[in-house]
């Protein structure tokens, strides 16, 4: 891959030449969050139907390991090609792009980017999806070599495989989209992906086996490129400039996916699923149904982080696009407040998960299948799971600011390793002993060192965010966290209906939380108080 100098990669447009006016206020930033975590929480609904049905069919034994290791595929494609990976450098160079974009004389680089870049990957997606089916056989002996039904698990991993083309094209259209600061179509991919696996699930599950499932995950994949491939097209139509691009234009909008930047950002997404691969390796030479108590505790316990996060993919444009334009101030007061706001979500949700864990699981999974010993085992695994869920959001929003500045740094990469060795170290350690509980604390463990050195490498080469001053915010939070959960474990433990049991932790756990927050003064309770009383005088 060529190397282009690092004066053209990084070269930035001046503040408003030639480019379309970016909405970076509060209301439309509010707005844009409130529909994607709308639709990203009915796509996660639908992943827990997902799980009730795959539960429901087949319990947690041998079939559902078996799929579940044919799942690690579309789990990674997703970590590489949609969540992280292609949108953390495909969003800063469609927001460079789009910086640049001037009058109608001049081209339109967006276009240039797409027609550089889109048949290239297309194909290399295309690659990968056809090595994988041919390799399958042994893709599945390198996860899980003590896994008793490899051939169902080859089957689906056949299956599966395809997602590395459709999760690519999906991932390049949501990044676009995003760039645009269009947010609605990205959102509503995950709500067609589980769509189509749960009809799949009910429709074939009987002739099929849980073979099923993977034909669910092939054609949800293409399900979430028809969603949003009619949008893209109209923001590519929308876009400035005549279709023939001067012959400058198109090597300056390549120059950012020409560099090392693919390359240090793919290496983080790689790492950080790592921990999957890991889990999945070490769990399969523990009794049958260790990886499908894993999973589900996993699947469960990660619906508060995927939340936080929401707010960080909604201002992770604007981040690229105030960097693009030299507003490095303003990028760090986004990011800073990004932080702190994820934090309080995922701690909020991190209490409400540890204190109402037992009677979670029995509401969501404790029936056909799913006995009550499966349902003791996960919810104590997703207890220790919980407990790394502050390190998963604070890794995903610190990387983005690092990413954010479109050029080479191999902090966060060198970070989810460090973090990727301490699990698997931790692991091997701990199986033996703990089971699953030993390869859920490893993955809490290593996910917090690695979101400790990313906060540590922030600085003055980065987005030069307040370290102390962000810390300090957050160990308040963790404390109010800390307080609520305690509570809203003795009311869990005093409720026997499941469903009262929830409600009624849930309710302990969030008026906890947040009186606990204001008597700590932790950040963003101050503030918001501050905004409702005005509101109030005002109104009066």
């Amino acid at each position: 891959m060529t190397t282009v100098p690092p004066a053209v990669a990084t070269e930035q447009a001046p503040p408003g030449a030639g480019k379309p006016a970016a909405k970076s206020g509060g209301s439309f930033l509010a707005k844009a969050w409130l529909v994607t975590a709308v639709l990203s929480v009915a796509g996660s609904l639908l992943g827990l139907v997902r799980d009730q049905a795959l539960a429901h069919f087949f319990g947690a034994g041998t079939d559902t390991d078996a799929f579940l290791v044919a799942w690690t595929i579309p789990e990674l494609a997703a970590t590489l090609l949609i969540e992280d990976g292609l949108a953390f450098f495909l969003v800063p160079a469609f927001s460079l792009a789009l910086a640049r974009r001037a009058d109608d004389a001049a081209g339109d680089p967006v276009r240039a980017l797409v027609r550089a870049s889109l048949p290239r990957m297309s194909l290399w997606f295309a690659a990968a999806s056809l090595v994988l089916m041919a390799a399958a056989p042994y893709v599945v002996a390198l996860l899980a070599p003590g896994l008793p039904d490899r051939q169902a698990a080859v089957d689906c991993t056949r299956l599966t495989a395809t997602c590395a083309f459709t999760f690519g094209l999906t991932g390049y259209c949501s990044a676009a989209l995003r760039a645009h600061q269009r947010f609605v179509a990205p959102a509503t991919v995950y709500v067609a992906y589980n769509a189509a696996i749960i009809t799949a699930l009910f429709v074939l599950a009987a002739p099929w086996g849980v073979r099923a499932g993977a034909a669910g995950v092939a054609v949800g994949g293409a399900l979430m490129v028809v969603a949003q491939a009619p949008s893209l097209w109209r923001e590519l139509r929308r876009g400035r400039g005549p279709t023939a691009v001067p012959a400058a234009a198109g090597p300056v909008a390549a120059a950012t996916l020409q560099t090392a930047i693919i390359w240090t950002v793919l290496l983080f997404a790689l790492c950080r699923q790592s921990q999957v691969l890991i889990e999945r390796f070490l769990a399969s030479s523990l009794p049958a149904g260790a990886i499908s108590h894993l999973n589900y505790a996993q699947k469960v316990a990660q619906m508060p982080m995927v939340l936080s996060l929401m707010l960080c993919t909604v201002t992770f444009p604007v981040v690229a696009r105030a960097l693009a334009a030299g507003e490095t101030e303003r990028a760090r007061d986004r990011v800073e407040r990004d932080v702190v706001l994820a934090g309080c979500v995922v701690l909020l949700g991190t209490a409400a998960v540890i204190a109402s864990a037992p009677a979670l699981i029995e509401l969501l999974f404790q029936r056909g299948a799913f006995t009550a010993r499966d349902t003791a085992t996960t919810a104590s695994v997703m207890r220790v799971y919980a407990l790394g869920l502050l390190g998963h959001t604070l890794v995903g929003a610190l990387a983005r600011a690092h990413f954010s500045l479109a050029r080479t740094t191999w902090i966060p990469c060198c970070t989810m390793f460090t973090g990727i060795v301490t699990t698997a170290g931790i692991g091997f350690l701990t199986v033996g002993t703990w089971g699953v509980h030993g390869i859920a604390a490893a993955n809490a463990t290593g996910i917090c060192v690695s979101a400790l050195l990313l906060l540590r490498g922030m600085g003055p080469d980065t987005v030069p965010i307040r370290t102390r001053r962000l810390a300090g915010q957050l160990g308040r939070l963790v404390a109010a966290a800390g307080g609520a959960t305690a509570l809203g474990a003795l009311c869990e433990e005093r409720v026997g209906q499941p469903a009262l049991a929830v409600l009624a932790s849930g309710a302990v756990v969030t008026v906890s939380f947040v009186l606990l927050g204001l008597l700590l003064r932790a950040q963003p309770w101050p503030s918001a108080l501050r905004h409702v009383t005005g509101k109030l005088r005002h109104a009066r």
